[in-house]
């Protein structure tokens, strides 16, 4: 947990050839957590494309996809920097956001995006510890990289956090993983509230089954066979691609989205939520 990009099989796609830059983000900094596989690189290399120097977080044990994705970025022409290190330390958080500023001369972007999840068929199943461990990579880390992040944001920069369709919908088999997402969505808005008169905006998107590899890494661990039916019960009838999800953290995050703060985008093949 929560998955190797490099082991996902098929490959997802996670930002389209066809992807056209306006320079969206030109001169922005950006620090993403795990950014090394999954949504979070495909928010990296769109934010990438539109202009904005990269920071990514992610496991020591994953550097392999970690590379890769440092490659993939700095293939766009920007800078990019890796940090390797646990998101349950509010140190190590903290340490993330200084390196970020100080490697850009400053932070404008901060993605929240790591997260892990696992299957549990009863709530008797839920130990103490994985509790704890979805609420503290999940949730706490979120607390801990925007506390650290708020000296460094002003007029104009952003916290965009990725949290669920399961945040608004529950699942009877992640109701830990649900509980963590619900609450993202509490801090999305109370936090909005409280640094709007700043001209920070804070927002979240709201992804539904999107193939990366935290999915194998818990569904796949319970029933293999699930895998090539995830995302058919959408309205699309299809899972999606973190190619699909990018976008919408870059419309977040530049001047096409300065008049929403508090706010979520659900990008979920056509699930109907309410929030």
């Amino acid at each position: 947990m929560p998955g190797r990009e490099s082991e996902l099989a098929p490959p997802a796609e996670h930002i389209r050839d066809s992807y056209k830059a306006a320079g969206r983000l030109a001169g922005k900094r950006a620090l993403i957590t795990g950014g090394d596989s999954g949504i979070g690189r495909a928010v990296a290399l769109h934010f990438a494309r539109e202009g904005a120097d990269v920071a990514i977080v992610y496991l020591p044990e994953e550097s392999d996809d970690g590379q890769e994705a440092i490659r993939l970025i700095k293939a766009e022409g920007v800078r990019a920097i890796a940090i390797e290190g646990d998101l349950r330390d509010p140190e190590f958080c903290r340490e993330a956001v200084e390196r970020t500023v100080a490697a850009f001369s400053g932070l404008d972007i901060l993605v929240p995006n790591a997260g892990i999840q696992k299957v549990a068929k009863d709530l008797t199943e839920i130990s103490n510890a994985d509790w704890n461990w979805h609420f503290d990579v999940n949730m706490h880390s979120i607390f801990y990289l925007s506390r650290a992040a708020m000296p460094h944001l002003g007029a104009g920069s952003s916290i965009i956090s990725c949290t669920s369709v399961n945040g608004f919908l529950g699942d009877e088999d992640l109701v830990a993983y649900s509980s963590t997402k619900g609450a993202i969505s509490g801090f999305t808005r109370a936090l909005a509230q409280q640094v709007a008169g700043r001209g920070i905006r804070i927002n979240q998107v709201a992804p539904g089954p999107i193939w990366t590899p935290i999915q194998p890494a818990s569904w796949g661990r319970v029933d293999p066979t699930s895998m090539p039916e995830m995302g058919k019960d959408t309205p699309m009838g299809r899972i999606g691609q973190p190619s699909e999800v990018g976008p919408a953290f870059v419309y977040l995050a530049s001047e096409d989205g300065s008049y929403i703060t508090g706010q979520t985008i659900h990008v979920n093949g056509g699930m109907i939520v309410n929030g």
